[in-house]
């Protein structure tokens, strides 16, 4: 079989302009792979799972019948320390979770951080 002599300049040129569109797609285009995607996703549904979770650490904290107690022991304690408190009252527990999250125990005492100012 015998191709024309534009063929090879053509295949050429095609396979080039394939390269350059790809590297402008992934490098300014927007463009991710699979598991770039996958992992954004995660982040973005972890965000938004601590910012509905944060308002119920808040309210469980507040509901309790000790609340001045627990205010003046924040108080007293190191401010990076107020997410493990948060967890060890089993205030950033959600109802039918077996362990605390760290994540929402975090947000919840800047939340209650603020809160007090």
């Amino acid at each position: 079989m015998k191709f024309p002599t534009e063929t090879k300049p053509a295949l050429w040129g095609a396979a080039g302009g394939a390269a350059v569109l790809a590297l402008v797609g992934f490098a300014w285009g927007g463009w991710v792979t699979g598991g770039t995607a996958e992992k954004q996703a995660k982040q973005r549904a972890d965000t938004a799972v601590v910012a509905a979770l944060t308002p119920f650490c808040v309210a469980k904290f507040n509901a309790a019948s000790d609340v001045a107690v627990h205010r003046a022991a924040l108080k007293k304690i190191s401010t990076w320390e107020h997410a493990a408190y948060l967890e060890k009252g089993g205030w950033a527990t959600m109802p039918g979770a077996a362990n605390p999250n760290g994540d929402v125990a975090l947000a919840c005492a800047e939340a209650l951080a603020k809160a007090t100012q």
